[in-house]
């Protein structure tokens, strides 16, 4: 008796083609993201097709190139050349696509050309968590995780060696133009014959052409250092120093720039940062995140070319507001984000801050809780140390851990979003938003929310 098996024919033909609904779990992502971006308002990426020439090919829906960015950075394929890949290998890319395949270079524009729209879905996509029991704003904690930028900090020059360089490469390139009017005879040896022979030699080019773009970077090092001065009220508009202070006179004059600073000739507005994970130095972006600690949910999401986290607490609350009309009750941060400024304006805004002034260690967990009253005349400094030695400090400041901290391991681990794909500051934030907006996502389709099918 011969064994027996279901019917199994690749080369089966259907007389109608199934449902694309058919092809997947009913609860799958994909469909869940494809109802969730029906939800959203698009206007502002369908928008500008309303006066397009309606001349050649139409373009692919927006709505459809929305779902399948949204989808492909929901499950860690950012890259392009992935994404119209999978649309041929993947049954949930097909079915987010519904059969069609756009190629590459055309995603790539959809994303470059509607970065800021996508990233704007981001406060749709809050405030449906919102809606959804997800977000309340009792805790929000604070973090930042350095992000490697498209650019090799090997691609990186400080300006000290930026003005050596430039040295060497004037006597070079003098040397080279000497060097070619003196072997006017060997044109035809040395260029090839059918040449005319003024063609300027390979060696010279990549040397002039190096030449400027140090001479531009070095430019743009003295600028950013002009303007920071400027900024710092250390010297007026027209260049002049401002009045002399007492103490000693600083190294370097106000307004140049430092040997030691670095500009990368591949993403110039990237930054040599410390991974505080793994402790090495990388080119890149320092990317900032408020986590609301109801269910994980990113509440507020920037980029900064700062490896510093202090600055960074006033714009995540104003962000928080914007997107919510609504503050924090408490905000949760390591001890890179303080300063006297943040804790009082925390305070003043309605905000109660755990920030600790240094560094937390292990130790600190031995030290007995204050007793007694709070001394009148006591620091903000010591305020905050005195609070967080208390038994309901230390617990709302380990939630920092148990909230901000796995968002990034979430993201860097399992998504493998490592690195940006694009480069410059405002193009970076987009990402980031796109990242953190699809993270979003996923804690909503995790939670059993069920979004209304068109």
């Amino acid at each position: 008796m011969s064994a027996r098996f279901r019917p199994y024919d690749p080369d089966q033909t259907f007389l109608l083609p199934p449902s694309l609904r058919d092809w997947l779990p009913e609860d799958h992502l994909a469909y869940f993201i494809s109802d969730t971006v029906d939800e959203l308002n698009l206007s502002a990426i369908t928008g500008p097709y309303k006066m397009a020439d309606s001349r050649g090919q139409p373009a692919y829906h927006p709505r459809m190139m929305s779902k399948l960015l949204l989808y492909a950075y929901s499950v860690g394929v950012p890259s392009s050349r992935k994404i119209e890949e999978k649309t041929y290998t993947d049954v949930a890319f097909r079915v987010i696509a519904a059969g069609q395949h756009p190629d590459h270079d055309t995603i790539c524009e959809f994303r470059l050309r509607h970065l800021e729209a996508l990233a704007e879905l981001f406060v749709q996509v809050l405030r449906l968590c919102r809606k959804a029991g997800l977000v309340k704003l009792g805790h929000v904690a604070l973090d930042g995780t350095k992000v490697k930028a498209n650019a090799s900090k090997h691609k990186a020059m400080s300006y000290g060696r930026m003005c050596e360089a430039e040295r060497e490469l004037e006597k070079q390139v003098e040397e080279l133009l000497q060097n070619a009017q003196q072997v006017d005879e060997q044109e035809d040896r040395k260029y090839g014959k059918g040449n005319r022979g003024d063609e300027l030699p390979e060696e010279l080019r990549f040397r002039q052409s190096r030449l400027r773009k140090i001479r531009e970077a070095k430019e743009a090092l003295e600028r950013e250092a002009l303007e920071q001065a400027q900024a710092d009220g250390k010297i007026h508009e027209d260049g002049n120093p401002t009045a002399n202070k007492r103490g000693r006179k600083p190294k370097d004059p106000p307004g140049a720039a430092k040997p030691k600073d670095q500009r990368n000739f591949t993403d110039p507005e990237s930054r040599i940062m410390k991974d505080t994970t793994t402790k090495s130095f990388i080119q890149g972006y320092n990317a900032q995140a408020a986590v609301d600690s109801e269910s994980q949910v990113i509440v507020a999401a920037d980029v900064t070319d700062q490896p510093n986290d202090k600055e960074q607490v006033e714009p995540a609350v104003e962000q928080i507001e914007k997107n919510l009309a609504q503050r924090p009750k408490e905000l949760s941060a390591d001890a890179g984000f303080y300063s006297e400024q943040n804790v009082t304006g925390l305070e003043q805004k309605g905000v109660e801050p755990f920030i600790p002034p240094e560094k937390k260690r292990h130790t600190d967990e031995d030290l007995p809780a204050p007793r007694g009253r709070i001394p009148k005349d006591i620091s903000v400094k010591d305020r905050m140390r005195r609070k967080l030695r208390t038994k309901r400090g230390r617990e709302k400041y380990k939630l920092r851990k148990q909230v901000a901290e796995p968002v990034f391991g979430q993201i860097k681990g399992a998504r493998g979003f490592r690195q940006f794909l694009l480069r410059g500051l405002q193009k970076v934030r987009g990402e980031w938003r796109l990242i953190c907006l699809t993270h979003n996502i996923l804690k909503l389709h995790r939670s059993g929310y069920a979004v209304a099918r068109a």
